[in-house]
C-alpha cells in the first residue's frame, strides 16, 4: 500500500544460510538461505550469484543456491526489478536492494567459513491453531473426493531439518510451515519479521539458554533475555544411517544456534485464525469478503485481536514451541547422496501434456485479474473491487487498457480471469512482471526441497508434493518433501485449475493462467527425472538483468536539522522519575535524523542498558532486534528537515530489578552532503525495587501505612 510507509523497527531482519556439503566431494554442496523478507527477488538473486562467483568461482552458482523469503509483509520494498512489485515503494530502492544482497552474501560467507562435519535429522508433527484458510470458498472448488483425503483445508504439518555437529550438539534447524506473515497487517509502519521472524527469535533465545545451562529438556521459548545479533551457521552433510521414528532424543545445543522458519505452500493461508469480520458491525464478512458491498472494512482477526503485535507473538510462539518439540524428539537421521537441479522457465507459453498429474493446456503471458486489486482479508485493497470477480467493470477495464489492451488470444488464455493489468505485454518503462522464472530441487538423502518461485495454495502444494513423491519413490524410496515458497524469483500466486475458476485474490494473482500449476508439476517432474537418471538438466533461457534500467521516485535525504537551542540526540520527552515495573512501557523521545542516512546493518538504532552494581559499568541488554523494544521515527510534516525518534521498551517478564538507561544512535546529514554520527540517552530510571538501604526502609514505611489505611 502506498500509504504504508516505514517509520521504524519492530524487529531486525536476517538472512540465515545453511550449507550442506559432501566431504568426499568438495564441489558437491548446496546452500539454502532463509530470508526475512517478503519474497526472494530475481534482482537480488542475480546480484548475490554475481558476487559469489567473484569470491568463490563456480562453487556457488544459480544451480545450487536457493534464496527463500519468509513472506513478511512488514519488510522493506523496492528491491525487485519488475515495475508492478515496486510501485508501492515509488520504484526501485537501491539502498534496500544493496542491504538484502550484501546481507545474503555475508550470511553465505560466514556459513562457508563455518563448515564442519555433522549430521542432519528429520522430524515432523501437527501444529494446530496457527493458520487458517482465507479463501475457503475457492478451496471448495477442488474435487470433493480430493478434499475428502484431508482433514483440514490448510496443511497443519511442520517439517523440520535439524543440524548437529560432530560433538552431537545442535547447531541449527529449518522448520517449514505454511502461514502468511500478515499477523501485523497493513496498518503497521515498523520493519518486522512478523510471526516467522519472531519465532526465530524465540527459538534462538531458548537455545541460547539451553547451551548455557547444558539442559536438553524443553522449557519453552521465551521473549525475555538480551538480544544478540546472531551470524548464520553452516551445516555438515549426514553420512550415517540412523534410526527412524519420533521418540524422545537427548539433545545438547551449541552456542550460536540458528533457527529458521521457512515458508511453504502459503498461498491461501492466514495467521488471523479468528476469521474475517466487518469493522463497522462486528459481524462476519459477506460473500466475496465484503461489508455492505465494499472490501475495505472486511478484516481478518488474529488470536489476540485487536492487538496485532500480541497476535503475532502468539502465532510465533506456537511455531517456536512446535519446532522445539521436533528438535528435542528427532531421531531419523538423513542418509544418502547430495544432488541438485535448477532450470529457468519461460512461462509465457509452456505446453502442458496430459498426464497422471497434469491436464493438457498452455500457460500465458502474465496478467493480473480484477480480484487482485481487491486484496485479501489480511489486507484489503481499495475502491470497489471485490474477490471472486469473473466479469470486471467497464470503467476499470478502460483504465487497465491504458497499460496494454489485451489481445483476444490473451483474454482467452487467461479466462475466466477478467484482465485488469496485462502485465506480460507491458514493456514501458521496462518489464512489469517476470516472463522467465526458475525452479529448483535440492536433495540430501531422503530429504528433498522443492523450490518454487511463488505462493502455492494449500491444494496446489499437495498436488505438487504428491506428484513428486509418486515419481521418485521407485528410485529413492520414501522421501520427505517440503515446498520452499517464494524462492529465487517472485511471480505471485499458483492455484489449482479449479481454484482459478473462482477468481478470488489468489486466482486473480496466478499470473500465467489456469494451467500454471500443471506446468510447474510437469517441469519439476523433468528435473526429478534428470536427477534419477543422473543426467544434466538444460538451464533454459536466461532472465533479464534490469538493475541498470530501474526508475526510482523516492526522494533522497537532503538535510537534517535540529531546532534552535537543541542538538541531535537531545531528549525531548524523558522517562518518568518514579520506578517502573514488569509489563510497564518506558518511552523516550529524542531529537533525531532520518534513519535512511545509515540503516545500521548489523548494528542498532537503540539500546536498553543496565547498570551493573558490582562494576559500576553499563551493559546493553536489549537492542532494536528484540520484540520488547520499538523504534519509531517521525517528523512534523513531509517537507520538514527536523525529526524525532521515540524509543519504547515494554519491560518483559523476568527482567532484573535495577537501574536502566535508554540510548538512541543515528546519523544526521548536513548541507554539504556528508553524514555525522550522534548519540543520545535518557535519564537513568529504576525497574522494580532499588537496592539501597534507604529505599528498603521507605518501602517498609509505605507498606505499614498501606496496612494502617486498610
Amino acid at each position: 500500500m502506498l500509504e504504508q510507509i516505514v517509520s521504524g523497527i519492530h524487529t531486525r531482519l536476517y538472512a540465515r544460510a545453511y550449507i550442506v556439503a559432501d566431504p568426499s566431494q568438495d564441489s558437491n554442496r548446496f546452500v539454502f538461505v532463509n530470508l526475512d523478507a517478503c519474497m526472494a527477488s530475481q534482482a537480488v538473486t542475480l546480484g548475490v550469484i554475481e558476487r559469489l562467483k567473484v569470491e568463490f568461482a563456480d562453487m556457488y552458482t544459480e544451480r545450487n543456491v536457493a534464496i527463500s523469503g519468509i513472506h513478511t509483509h512488514s519488510g522493506p520494498g523496492g528491491y525487485l526489478q519488475y515495475v508492478l512489485y515496486d510501485i508501492t515503494s515509488l520504484g526501485f530502492v537501491e539502498q534496500s536492494w544493496e542491504a538484502v544482497v550484501s546481507g545474503i552474501v555475508e550470511s553465505i560467507r560466514r556459513a562457508h567459513a563455518n563448515i564442519k562435519p555433522g549430521k542432519l535429522r528429520i522430524n515432523s508433527g501437527e501444529l494446530l491453531d496457527a493458520n487458517a484458510n482465507r479463501s475457503p470458498s475457492a478451496y471448495l472448488h477442488n474435487p470433493e473426493d480430493e478434499r475428502a483425503r484431508y482433514k483440514h483445508n490448510t496443511d497443519k504439518i511442520m517439517t523440520q531439518l535439524s543440524v548437529t555437529n560432530s560433538e552431537g550438539k545442535g547447531t541449527g534447524a529449518i522448520s517449514w510451515f505454511p502461514v502468511h506473515c500478515t499477523s501485523i497487517n497493513n496498518t503497521n509502519d515498523l520493519i518486522s519479521g512478523d510471526n516467522k521472524g519472531v519465532a526465530s527469535q524465540f527459538l534462538e533465545k531458548w537455545a541460547a539458554k539451553q547451551s548455557t545451562t547444558g539442559s536438553s529438556h524443553p522449557k519453552g521459548p521465551t521473549a525475555t533475555g538480551s538480544s544478540q545479533n546472531k551470524g548464520p551457521t553452516a551445516t555438515g552433510s549426514s553420512q550415517n544411517e540412523g534410526p527412524t521414528g519420533n521418540g524422545q532424543a537427548e539433545v545438547q545445543l551449541a552456542e550460536g544456534f540458528v533457527a529458521a522458519f521457512g515458508q511453504a505452500n502459503v498461498g491461501d493461508t492466514s495467521p488471523n485464525i479468528q476469521g474475517a469480520f466487518c469493522q463497522d458491525t462486528g459481524l462476519p464478512c459477506e460473500d466475496h469478503s465484503l461489508c455492505n458491498g465494499r472490501n475495505k472494512l472486511c478484516i481478518a482477526r488474529g488470536p489476540a485481536w485487536p492487538d496485532n503485535f500480541r497476535s503475532n507473538e502468539i502465532i510465533a510462539q506456537r511455531q517456536a514451541d512446535k519446532a522445539q518439540q521436533l528438535l528435542t524428539s528427532a531421531t531419523e537421521e538423513v542418509s544418502g547422496p547430495i544432488d541438485f537441479r535448477h532450470a529457468f522457465l519461460d512461462m509465457t507459453g509452456i505446453d502442458v501434456r496430459e498426464g497422471p498429474n497434469t491436464r493438457a493446456g498452455r500457460t500465458c503471458p502474465a496478467a493480473m485479474g480484477f480480484s487482485f486489486a481487491a486484496g485479501t482479508t489480511d489486507g484489503p485493497g481499495a475502491f470497489d473491487f471485490k474477490q471472486g470477480d469473473t466479469k470486471g467493470s467497464l470503467f476499470w477495464k478502460v483504465v487497465g487498457h491504458f497499460l496494454h489492451n489485451p489481445t483476444a488470444a490473451q483474454t482467452s488464455c487467461q479466462a475466466p480471469k477478467p484482465i485488469l493489468l496485462d502485465t506480460g505485454n507491458a514493456h514501458i518503462p521496462y518489464e512489469w512482471q517476470p516472463s522467465i522464472v526458475e525452479i529448483q530441487i535440492l536433495r540430501v538423502g531422503q530429504f528433498v526441497i522443492l523450490c518454487v518461485p511463488g505462493e502455492l495454495t494449500t491444494m496446489a502444494g499437495r498436488r505438487l508434493r504428491e506428484a513428486m513423491q509418486v515419481q521418485v519413490q521407485p528410485s529413492w524410496g520414501n522421501v520427505t518433501l517440503v515446498i520452499a515458497g517464494l524462492t529465487n524469483t517472485y511471480s505471485s500466486y499458483v492455484t489449482t485449475y479449479e481454484e482459478y475458476q473462482a477468481q478470488r485474490y489468489e486466482g486473480a494473482s496466478t499470473i500465467f493462467g489456469p494451467h500454471t500449476l500443471d506446468a510447474y508439476i510437469q517441469e519439476f517432474s523433468r528435473l526429478a527425472d534428470d536427477m534419477m537418471q543422473g543426467r544434466p538438466t538444460q538451464s533454459g533461457p536466461t532472465p533479464p538483468n534490469m538493475i541498470k534500467n530501474q526508475w526510482s521516485f523516492l526522494p533522497p535525504v537532503i538535510i537534517d536539522t535540529a531546532p534552535m537551542g537543541s542538538h541531535f540526540g537531545s531528549v525531548t520527552h524523558d522517562v518518568l522519575k518514579t520506578p517502573y515495573d514488569v509489563n510497564d512501557t518506558v518511552s523516550v523521545t529524542f531529537q533525531s535524523a532520518c534513519p535512511r542516512n545509515n540503516v545500521r546493518t548489523g548494528d542498532t538504532f537503540l539500546a536498553v542498558q543496565k547498570l551493573q552494581q558490582d562494576t559500576g559499568e553499563w551493559s546493553t541488554v536489549y537492542t532494536d532486534d528484540d520484540i520488547s523494544t520499538k523504534f519509531h521515527w517521525q517528523r512534523p510534516h513531509m517537507l520538514s528537515s527536523e525529526s524525532t525518534a521515540t524509543v519504547t521498551w515494554k519491560i518483559p517478564e523476568g527482567s532484573e530489578d535495577g537501574t536502566y538507561m535508554i540510548w538512541n544512535y543515528g546519523d544526521y546529514k548536513h548541507l554539504t552532503g556528508g553524514t555525522v554520527p550522534f548519540t543520545g540517552h535518557s535519564s537513568a530510571f529504576t525497574v522494580g525495587q532499588p537496592k539501597s538501604v534507604f529505599w528498603k526502609l521507605m518501602s517498609q514505611v509505605r507498606q505499614k501505612l498501606r496496612w494502617i489505611a486498610v
